[in-house]
């Protein structure tokens, strides 16, 4: 005998559809609110059986529910969303909570749930660190450019490139402010001026764990050395989303897994064909695309292949081909490495002398 399952996951509940494959006992119902403690709870509860699975959607809130099944003896599937969805059909009915656990246990039971790899808890943590890392990167941008907007706005002059990031910019700016700027505009610039001091501060704390963790793991290490542009923060996002054994069977899967593949296909004529998909983790697509844009140095390795593309096209279509091939690249080191990316190394190795990105 055993438990098969579906959990559709919310903020204020999860919930569940299983059924006893001994007894042909079906139960629904839901768990609120949706925590830990409670689930926690709730599987506790559970028929003493052989086997316990349960489907779920790899949505917001899948890391705790997996972890939580797992701790309580129970083999946790994720399925990928989209293809999950797709699965459903055409919409016949309204779509509900029920529905949706319901559709994942069928889809478990009869083998035809699309899975989604769970990477290890270390990863887990990695992938969250880059996340704060690329927010504090994207909120520090936003306050730079408020401030050029509010000095353009009020008729001030522009501060140049990389006023604020020196000394003289910072002085230079303080100035035009008490000169020339309203009083509003004095305490839009004190604030966005105090707030970069925060994300700055921010930045440096979570980046020092970042370079942390990409000296200690294996694959990280291997990639920072033997891809040109790659540095630690990329190295370390590469492995966190492309690692593992067997994740991809092509190297254009993997492509296609951060978005940076051209679709073909537009739904109702809404978008043009050759735009980038853009699905995927985000931070990935960042990181390789600056990494990407350093072919454009005379003494990179590619660097003929950029100026053609560049001159051809532009400078942006030719770092989105770069970053395509460091992903293609990367993940053919990583399927040599397999699992063992994930070792924590034990002293770092000499690495040739390489351009170093974020």
């Amino acid at each position: 005998m055993a438990i098969v399952g579906g959990l559709d996951i919310h903020r204020k509940q999860v919930t569940f559809d299983y059924v006893d494959t001994g007894t042909g006992e079906l139960v629904r119902g839901q768990i609120a609110p949706a925590d830990r403690s409670h689930l926690r709870a709730w599987l506790s509860r559970l028929p003493d059986v052989d086997g316990v699975s349960f489907g779920l959607e790899g949505c917001t809130g899948w890391r705790y529910v997996a972890e939580e099944l797992a701790a309580a003896g129970c083999e946790a599937h994720v399925g990928e969303p989209a293809d999950t969805a797709a699965l459903r059909g055409r919409k016949r009915r309204a779509k509900t909570d029920r529905t949706d656990a319901r559709h994942l246990r069928e889809l478990l039971d009869t083998g035809r749930l699309p899975e989604c790899w769970i990477p290890p808890w270390r990863v887990l943590e990695c992938r969250a660190l880059l996340q704060a890392y690329h927010d504090l990167r994207v909120e520090h941008t936003g306050w730079v450019q408020r401030v050029h907007a509010v000095l353009f706005h009020q008729g001030a002059p522009a501060l140049g490139e990389g006023g604020l990031s020196t000394s003289e910019g910072l002085a230079r700016l303080h100035r035009i402010s008490d000169e020339q700027l309203s009083p509003a505009g004095q305490t839009q610039i004190a604030v966005a001026l105090r707030m970069l001091e925060v994300c700055d501060e921010q930045l440096a704390i979570v980046r020092r764990q970042v370079l942390t963790a990409a000296r200690q793991l294996r694959g990280a290490r291997v990639l920072h050395q033997e891809l040109y542009g790659v540095g630690p923060v990329t190295a370390l996002a590469l492995l966190c989303w492309l690692g593992g054994a067997g994740r991809f069977r092509s190297s254009r899967q993997a492509v296609r897994f951060a978005g940076l593949d051209v679709t073909v296909y537009s739904s109702a004529g809404k978008s043009s064909p050759g735009r980038l998909s853009r699905q995927g983790p985000a931070v990935l697509r960042w990181c390789v695309y600056e990494a990407g844009k350093t072919h454009a140095r005379s003494s990179a390795p590619d660097h003929a292949y950029y100026a053609r593309v560049k001159e051809r096209i532009d400078g942006k279509r030719a770092a989105l081909s770069e970053a395509r091939k460091i992903i293609r690249r990367a993940v053919h080191l990583l399927g040599d490495l397999g699992d063992d990316a994930f070792d924590w190394a034990e002293a770092p190795t000499r690495s040739r002398p390489q351009a170093r990105v974020a």
